[in-house]
């Protein structure tokens, strides 16, 4: 066992594609650090995580039901300042809240690691934030990024050098996951069956799906079901959408779900809407199970992984109309469609599970 004292700081988990790196990432590392320690208010996520893995969280069960973000990340940095003050021989690995965290960590002369999530595109605006964002990035030992696109931003905005892990990609455990059986009877065998997987929030941007949907349901007679699984702010938004246009036949949204895998496998393509992204992780789990990918070109991660088209469809961020013609396509050309995911399949190799967590074993253990 290598003797450090390794921190994970993830002041919320939730049941995203970052959550989903952080288990298998945390996990894998415990089997090779003396102490392997995770800061978070999320107490209800530790049977996710191997039993040697210590969880250094808030006393009052309260913070759970506490959604505030601001107030969390603040709670966990009072957790991990006391760890600081007391321990040595500290690494901590940031997967939110990197800011903060990094400007603590240096305040105590500690080597800090962050492991970045999302396109720079998506989440700085304004000058004022460009430049706090570099100059605290600039205080951190090593960065990570999970795509090449994504280095390309931070040498482009912020001139850093970065280093760049894809996501690790478990294909036995998804296969495994989407042989179980579930009651489920929307979708039909006469109909041309579609899902999207994601937080219900504006990045995701699901109602630019609905509205593609509606123009293929004005504008043609195909026979279609839209399933959308996901949890967040813009439920009943959506749901209001549905309605409004009479979809509610076609389409149906359902709560997340732990292991949505089994849907996954029963649709005929995948559709990504999103305005940004870092890598996501439900593309190569499409991918995994052959389906068909129909994606936004937002940055960063989609068009990398599928090959700037040759692995799936793509189409202009937050443009329904070309949407549309995408799904279009992929009804009428279902054998073009089938080489694509063929190729995008075959691209799944550069996501190989081993490899790419002994990067991250290298970096903590350097």
């Amino acid at each position: 066992m290598i003797k450090k004292n390794i921190i994970i700081f993830n002041p919320m988990i939730g049941g995203g594609g970052v959550e989903k790196n952080l288990f298998i990432i945390t996990n894998y590392l415990s089997n090779y650090f003396e102490t392997i320690s995770i800061i978070t208010t999320s107490i209800e996520f530790k049977k996710k995580f191997n039993k040697n893995i210590k969880f250094i969280s808030p006393k009052n069960k309260f913070w759970n039901k506490i959604k505030n973000r601001r107030l969390k990340i603040l709670v966990c940095l009072y957790l991990l300042a006391k760890e600081l003050l007391f321990k040595k021989n500290l690494k901590v690995l940031s997967f939110q809240g990197n800011l903060y965290c990094c400007l603590l960590c240096k305040t105590f002369k500690a080597k800090v690691i962050l492991r970045s999530n999302a396109s720079i595109t998506g989440w700085y605006k304004g000058l004022f934030k460009k430049i706090l964002y570099k100059a605290i990035s600039k205080m951190a030992d090593k960065i990570i990024v999970n795509s090449l696109e994504f280095q390309k931003e931070y040498k482009k905005y912020f001139n850093l050098k970065t280093r760049f892990i894809y996501n690790p990609l478990n294909k036995d455990e998804i296969i495994k996951n989407s042989k179980k059986r579930i009651n489920f009877s929307f979708y039909k065998r006469q109909t041309i069956n579609f899902i999207n997987i994601g937080r219900l929030v504006d990045q995701k941007n699901q109602l630019l799906i609905l509205k593609s949907f509606k123009l293929l349901k004005d504008k043609t007679n195909y026979k279609f079901k839209l399933l959308i699984i996901g949890s967040g702010e813009n439920k009943k938004k959506l749901l209001n959408f549905i309605k409004k246009n009479n979809l509610s036949s076609s389409i149906k949204v359902i709560d997340f779900k732990k292991n949505p895998f089994p849907y996954l496998k029963k649709t005929n393509a995948f559709i990504l809407s999103s305005i940004f992204e870092g890598l996501p992780n439900v593309i190569l789990e499409a991918l995994t199970l052959k389906k068909l990918v129909i994606s936004s070109d937002c940055p960063t991660g989609p068009k990398e992984i599928l090959d700037h088209g040759k692995g799936g469809l793509i189409f202009k961020m937050n443009n329904e109309f070309d949407l549309y013609k995408k799904i279009i396509f992929f009804i009428k050309n279902k054998s073009k469609c089938e080489k694509l995911v063929h190729h995008g399949y075959n691209r799944l190799t550069r996501f190989n599970y081993q490899k790419n967590l002994k990067e991250y074993l290298k970096i903590l253990s350097s």
